[in-house]
């Protein structure tokens, strides 16, 4: 036995020798990948200039953690570890981790062992002349097998390369996810914190309007105004009621959406989420940088260019069945009748081949596999020049909200403060006699419509604050979540 392992170890050093410098004499066919250029410009047009000294906010900044509000914290964090987007998004990144594995393993040789022990018996066709008993015999054998592509024309590399490529691009996807769904519950966070302020506002104007109708219902009463002016009284009570349910169902639409978001049922967070809150104090001045800076950031881009790249990487793998594929095989093994022979000396097979194979002769369909792998690095060319671009279109417009929903809400406090002094002022004149009821019910209108306009664009201006966040990637950690396994078991 220990004759047969020397000799294994004699053939390996030989094949090593003579395989090394087959190695050294390869070359790679196919484009050598560079990463495409694409003029940004050097600032961003809607980005306000008084923001200019203020830093950038780092790509994995926990914004969400600068707004004290432990259970927006608690929501987001969840969110990261139980979302369904990002379980899949991590087992994509994961398979592909796997395949990129299991293309790196074809840059080496293919082993393979194989043994077999038996009892056969010859017909009298295979032995002419031999007893029947002659021909009953054991048989046994054992052996190691080793195949390797000789990668002359870089084919087996740029296999790697793509493979790498496309796994760099599923972490890109993981992480474009994660910032997708940090700002998704965020914003349907501030979503139902905007419309439960919606909410009180039309209940605090009917509990005012109420007020009023009996107001005018007593001075009826007394012999002043009129039945016209109780039934104005309660139309205009009966259409701020109405608002009521309108905004309850859409409030309980959000806490479904954000129980989902986390990974539960939709109905699981209603008593944590139904009792209504402020919404958070939003630092709004943010500096978004450079356009430069922020294609380096966005994870979406960085999965566009890699796709690219392992598109690029395929022409080669195309390109080299141009010429053909070598392999290097070879076995060595044993061969004996009993069990005692197996490992002697006289036992022993071995063979050395050079193989020579592939398309290389069929040329129409390997250079339609050419044509086609070029149109693909194409599309993903145009693909990622397209994310490019929308990537700073995304930017530019949440810039211009979030700078206009700060104007547009600084007007609205101005109107909401004007409307509540006018409705105080109209009630007293009421009263006096100074004026009609007819106004009083028009200033609590416009006292209403302000201050539903001011809630709503307190929402939309957080919103808009959580959008240029998603655009600057913000709100992602830069570390890959655990494994499938461990995730779940975090959740539980």
């Amino acid at each position: 036995m220990r004759s047969f392992f020397l000799m294994l170890a004699g053939a390996w050093r030989s094949a090593a020798v003579v395989l090394s410098g087959l190695v050294l004499a390869a070359c790679t066919v196919g484009p050598d990948y560079r990463a495409p250029q694409m003029a940004a410009g050097e600032a961003f047009a809607r980005q306000e200039p008084d923001v200019a000294g203020l830093a950038v906010p780092d790509a994995d900044v926990a914004f969400w953690r600068t707004l004290d509000d432990p259970l927006l914290a608690t929501l987001v964090e969840e969110t990261l570890r139980a979302n369904h987007d990002i379980r899949i998004a991590l087992a994509r990144y994961e398979q592909g981790q796997a395949l990129a594995r299991r293309a790196g393993f074809d840059r080496f040789p293919t082993l393979g062992a194989s043994a077999e022990s038996g009892d056969r018996r010859l017909s009298a066709s295979q032995a002419p002349g031999v007893a029947r008993d002659d021909r009953d015999g054991e048989f046994h054998t054992a052996g190691l097998s080793v195949v390797w592509e000789l990668d002359f024309f870089g084919r087996v590399r740029r296999s790697v390369e793509s493979s790498r490529a496309d796994m760099q691009a599923d972490a890109a996807d993981l992480a474009a996810m994660q910032v997708a769904m940090v700002a998704q519950v965020t914003d349907a966070y501030f979503q139902l914190r905007g419309l439960q302020a919606q909410l009180q506002v039309a209940k605090d104007n009917e509990a005012n309007q109420a007020d009023t109708l009996q107001l005018i219902e007593t001075m009826l009463e007394n012999g002043r105004g009129t039945s016209f002016d109780a039934d104005r009284g309660r139309t205009q009570l009966a259409l701020t009621r109405s608002r009521v349910p309108a905004l309850e169902a859409q409030a309980a639409v959000m806490a479904h959406r954000i129980a989902v978001l986390t990974g539960r049922t939709p109905a699981a967070m209603a008593a944590v989420l139904d009792p209504a809150a402020a919404l958070p104090t939003l630092p709004m001045q943010i500096n978004a940088g450079t356009p430069g800076e922020l294609l380096r950031r966005r994870p979406d881009v960085a999965a566009a260019e890699r796709r690219l790249a392992a598109a690029t990487a395929r022409i080669g793998v195309a390109t080299a069945d141009l010429f053909p594929q070598f392999t290097l095989g070879g076995l060595i093994g044993t061969q004996a009748l009993g069990w005692g022979a197996l490992f002697e000396r006289d036992s022993e097979t071995r063979m050395v081949s050079l193989g020579v194979g592939g398309s290389f002769l069929d040329v129409g369909r390997v250079r339609a596999r050419i044509a086609a792998a070029n149109a693909a690095a194409s599309e993903n060319l145009a693909l990622y020049e397209r994310t490019v671009l929308r990537a700073l279109e995304e930017t530019e417009n949440a810039l211009v909200r979030l700078s206009r929903s700060q104007t547009e809400h600084a007007l609205l406090e101005q109107a909401a403060q004007a409307s509540r002094r006018a409705v105080a002022t109209a009630r007293l004149q009421f009263e006096a006699g100074v004026i009609s009821v007819l106004d009083v019910l028009d200033a609590e209108r416009f006292r209403l419509e302000a201050e539903e306009l001011l809630a709503r664009s307190s929402m939309q201006m957080a919103t808009a604050w959580v959008a240029v966040y998603r655009t600057l990637a913000g709100g992602w950690p830069q570390s890959v979540p655990a494994v499938q396994g461990q995730a779940l078991a975090s959740r539980e």
